[in-house]
């Protein structure tokens, strides 16, 4: 369940900071930003389900090993694959189509029990995956697509992730509530993916509800290239709106990786505008950056070894010939407040709600 002393202190302490004025949606921004932020201490996934599978083999192929969010994934699906006994590899796509497909072709020339789409867009690979299909082997993704569930058109049965269009919202509502009620917005996207480009719409949208916050900018800028990118991009945006970039709002966790030390180097960021907050995923680097007040100020973190571990479980589930669990983990907000209780030592959101215990008790396994 989520901890009610610290959801309402800060529901108190942001209804208190709330202008006169403050219209009904802010209002509701900051509710929405309170049950964000408050800790998930009770397990709300699954409780039954098939006993384990024996001797199965899975490959993971990364959109990117760069990007953060896969990397948690990557190594929780790695734990759940030890308690398993299963064999698991993993391929790196490095960011582009080109190597993603071939790490897709090089995996079902290996003829593995199942196949993971690690954070990137099917609609490129029909052919190979309905090729994967013929030969039977189970087909699951994480972020392949903004909503979870089953990709049918690509013979996905199930896509791991928390509702983007949540995650998306969320970190709108905070720059909203953070600005009372007037942020300048600059979003950042990557249309090469659905997902992302999806996510920096509904932000959009959200900012658009909030009669006194703007969007001045929509940047569309590829994730596999924010390290040669984004140090001069965040240079020139400086120079061309000044003081009135006074919030970002990214997709990914990676665009705020080369952004920070640019906005030092211009005396600004730190813990002064602009304020970087991120729809995704709660990195290693991000969560150092809230901790320290060093140009970041909060990301939607999603529980990314809970979902390794869930996507094991989706796997047995389906190699048992039972249905997805349909288990779809709520976005959490991380801020400078909840941070310590929240980040964990390993700077990431893991949730202590015992979800590799339930896993095991379901699968059988000490």
């Amino acid at each position: 369940m989520k901890n009610p002393v610290f959801g309402l202190s800060l529901v108190a302490m942001l209804v208190a900071s709330l202008p006169a004025h403050a219209d009904s949606y802010l209002e509701q921004a900051t509710a929405a930003v309170a049950k964000a932020t408050s800790s998930a201490t009770t397990w709300d996934g699954p409780t039954t389900g098939p006993k384990l599978q024996a001797n199965k083999k899975l490959i993971f192929i990364a959109s990117d090993m760069k990007n953060g969010g896969v990397q948690g994934v990557q190594q929780g699906l790695s734990e759940a694959a030890k308690v398993a006994g299963w064999k698991l590899d993993t391929l790196d796509g490095a960011g582009s189509v080109k190597d993603q497909l071939a790490a897709l072709n090089q995996a079902i020339a290996q003829r593995p029990d199942g196949i993971i789409i690690g954070g990137w867009n099917p609609n490129v690979a029909k052919m190979p995956l309905k090729k994967a299909v013929q030969q039977k082997i189970v087909l699951m993704a994480w972020h392949a697509e903004p909503a979870p569930g089953p990709i049918k058109q690509y013979g996905i049965t199930d896509n791991i992730t928390s509702d983007s269009n949540e995650v998306a919202r969320l970190a709108a509502q905070y720059a909203v509530v953070k600005s009372g009620g007037k942020a300048q917005v600059i979003i950042f996207t990557d249309s090469l993916y659905k997902i992302a480009l999806d996510k920096a719409n509904a932000m959009k949208q959200e900012i658009e509800k909030c009669s006194e916050c703007k969007v001045i900018d929509f940047i569309d800028t590829p994730l596999a290239d924010t390290s040669n990118r984004m140090p001069s991009l965040t240079f020139s945006l400086l120079q061309k709106y000044g003081d009135r970039w006074q919030y970002s709002l990214a997709i990914n966790d990676l665009y705020f990786d080369f952004m920070a030390p640019a906005l030092k180097t211009a005396g600004k960021g730190g813990k002064n505008a602009p304020y970087n907050i991120s729809a995704g995923d709660g990195s290693i680097s991000a969560f150092q950056r809230i901790r320290n007040g060093e140009s970041q100020v909060a990301t939607v973190a999603e529980p990314l070894k809970l979902h390794g571990w869930q996507l094991l479980d989706e796997f047995n589930r389906a190699f048992a010939g039972q249905p997805s669990s349909g288990y779809v983990t709520p976005a959490h907000l991380i801020t400078q407040e909840n941070i310590s209780q929240d980040g964990g030592p390993q700077n990431n959101y893991d949730p202590a709600n015992g979800y590799q215990a339930h896993y095991k008790t379901i699968w059988g396994v000490k």
